[in-house]
């Protein structure tokens, strides 16, 4: 007897150094915020920490009243036992039921509000305390409401509950929003996410979760990450064996590496089935394939690899086995040598630098605490509270984007409401051509001036956007007058904005009309002429068969015009003339001169010159 106690007192203390033997760090308790607006007196915002069972709103917010039941106040049972109600009626607000802790699950209290009709639930705590996360409860009885609920919960601190009772007790509304559209940093166009799971299926529904949820996110997760919107990394949960049972058959058995890295049993009995090394060393196989495939480029691939050998290798049918692993892996393509060598010796007396790594990550750094909770959710460095469903882990992705670089799956009806389609948002648009300011993000609307083919447009996004730059004229025209008649066309736009053209007056933008220069007395002005307007410009004539000159707004003679034109046409062929003449005379004069020149020099080789007569006297004596 006794020693059946003492093996149960070790295994129980060796299950509790394995949960709690990495847990030296911190655990953040993730928040959004309540603001209420009415009454005055309880003006504010106020912290409150959410639930992890639900779908809290992550991006949005809630508009409701609280109300505090007269019976049931801790909602451990049924509402309809007391013949109460919270579901709302057409366009009345939605009921934020706020409860008591205690007596029953935190989920318990969510399940029975959210059957009430409530749109929300409040729990109020019961000491004066920091605030906690209100887990799921451990399996225990039926909780298969668990995966039903789908209200948000919201944990407040006992002060600020006992304010709401007071005032609720007094016949005042209590007004609030809740708001989750900080609970998620949001600060660029791709979201950073990690899934901290188990490959363990006999842990129950905990077990049954994870497994559903990876087969119906895989398709939307190997979107996201294919076409670079998502940064995906599986991890995985393991811890040491304490030194003084180290040797013991329970480390043994749930330990690889001497006890560096264990598991809990899958059965919670170290008798029968598989145990918990065979879990880690599975746990280390996922890893792998997971680094693996990133290092070629396709780390999607996980999640075709978990979920085959989910199916293909559950422990019930005796096949959690390396066996039937390098089959799915084979048939995924992967490397399963690259794999092995990944492993490493799960026997060795070493660490294992894939584990270790592991364990490093589960402590918490920044605004992240620790993971002590499986599974658990990590988007953008920010732990994930509520159901593991594939609507709500969309959502809760959707919200770590920034306004206006969602992916289009984030802008899907089945995701948020596209406030644009009703009354644009409130934004500006040009109906005419089908451009608008309004952009729907999953946060809500943004109204911000468009580019349109290259052209931006400036502006308050509300009521006014105008096109700017280089090529603005081609869309809309600018957004500036234009007109066309009698095959005759007239714009005002122009790179510096919108200007009526010469001919019309206006303000260039929703008007420009012609201007009547006969009528004005601008143009036309001699005697003789005769005015008539045309649409963006005029006609000037003369009577009496006079011929009008526009650039000296003058009428002359048709004759005159032409005998002066003949005389001009004769002053020109004269001139030329006698420049033609005068131009001959020079050269021949430059040719005659130049010739005397090379003939004197060829003759004063041969014969005496006048100025040479000495020399040629000379010459001739000698002859003699």
């Amino acid at each position: 007897m006794g020693s059946r106690f003492a093996s149960a007192a070790l295994r129980l203390l060796v299950c509790a150094a394995l949960l709690l033997g990495c847990c030296h760090g911190r655990f953040v308790v993730e928040k959004n915020s309540l603001k209420v607006t009415a009454p005055d007196d309880l003006k504010g915002t106020y912290e409150c920490a959410i639930g992890n069972f639900g779908v809290p709103q992550y991006g949005g917010t809630m508009v409701g009243f609280v109300a505090y039941p007269k019976a049931n106040r801790k909602a451990c049972k049924s509402f309809d036992d007391f013949d109460i109600s919270y579901k709302a009626k057409p366009g009345a607000f939605p009921t934020f039921l706020l409860v008591d802790r205690g007596d029953c699950y935190f989920a318990k209290k969510a399940w029975n509000a959210q059957k009430a009709g409530a749109a929300a639930i409040l729990v109020a705590d019961d000491k004066d305390e920091p605030l906690i996360t209100m887990d799921n409860p451990e399996e225990s009885g039926n909780t298969d409401y668990l995966e039903n609920i789908t209200i948000p919960s919201a944990l407040i601190t006992k002060s600020f509950g006992d304010k709401l009772k007071k005032v609720i007790d007094n016949g005042d509304m209590v007004s609030v929003n809740l708001d989750w559209r900080e609970a998620l940093p949001h600060p660029d166009e791709r979201v950073e996410y990690e899934f901290w799971t188990n490959s363990n299926d006999e842990c129950g529904l905990k077990c049954d979760s994870q497994i559903d949820f990876v087969k119906s996110f895989k398709g939307a997760a190997q979107v996201l990450e294919k076409k670079g919107y998502t940064e995906f990394t599986p991890h995985y949960i393991t811890w040491y064996c304490p030194e003084a049972f180290i040797l013991s058959k329970q480390c043994k058995s749930q330990c690889i590496n001497h006890g560096r890295y264990c598991a809990p049993d899958p059965e919670q009995d170290f008798s029968k089935g598989y145990d918990g090394k065979d879990v880690v060393v599975q746990n280390l196989r996922q890893v792998c394939v997971f680094k693996v495939a990133k290092e070629h480029k396709k780390p999607w691939l996980w999640w075709d690899y978990v979920t085959d050998f989910a199916i293909r290798c559950p422990m019930k049918e005796k096949k959690y086995t390396k066996e039937c692993a390098d089959g799915v892996i084979k048939s995924l393509g992967l490397d399963h040598k690259a794999i092995d060598k990944c492993i490493g010796d799960p026997d060795a007396d070493e660490e294992n630098p894939v584990l270790k790594a592991e364990q490093d990550a589960q402590i918490g750094k920044g605004s992240r605490g620790d993971v002590t909770i499986l599974p658990t959710l990590v988007i953008n460095n920010r732990q994930y509270r509520g159901k593991l469903d594939k609507g709500a882990v969309l959502k809760a992705l959707c919200a770590g984007f920034k306004e206006t670089t969602e992916p289009a799956v984030c802008l899907s009806e089945d995701i948020q409401t596209n406030e644009c389609l009703e009354n644009n948002g409130g934004c500006w648009q040009d109906k005419a051509a089908n451009i608008t300011a309004c952009k729907d993000t999953f946060r809500g609307r943004v109204c911000e001036c468009p580019i349109v083919k290259g052209v931006k447009f400036v502006g308050d996004g509300y009521s006014h956007c105008e096109a700017s730059g280089s090529g603005r004229c081609e869309i809309n025209n600018g957004g500036c007058w234009k007109d066309t008649k009698n095959g005759r066309t007239y714009s005002a736009c122009n790179d510096d904005g919108c200007k009526c053209p010469d001919g019309f007056k206006g303000d260039g933008r929703h008007k420009c009309e012609d201007i009547d220069e006969c009528k004005e007395r601008t143009v036309c002005q001699c005697k003789e002429c005769k005015c008539k307007n045309t649409w963006g410009s005029y006609e000037c004539g003369c009577s009496g068969g006079l011929l009008y000159m526009k650039e000296h707004d003058t009428c002359i003679s048709k004759s005159g015009a032409s005998e002066a034109g003949w005389g001009f046409l004769w002053v020109i062929f004269f001139g030329l003339v006698a420049a033609g003449v005068a131009g001959y005379a020079v050269y021949k004069y430059r040719i005659r001169r130049y010739m005397d020149s090379e003939i004197r020099a060829i003759m004063a080789q041969y014969m005496p010159l006048d100025n040479q007569g000495d020399v040629q006297s000379h010459s001739h004596h000698i002859e003699m």
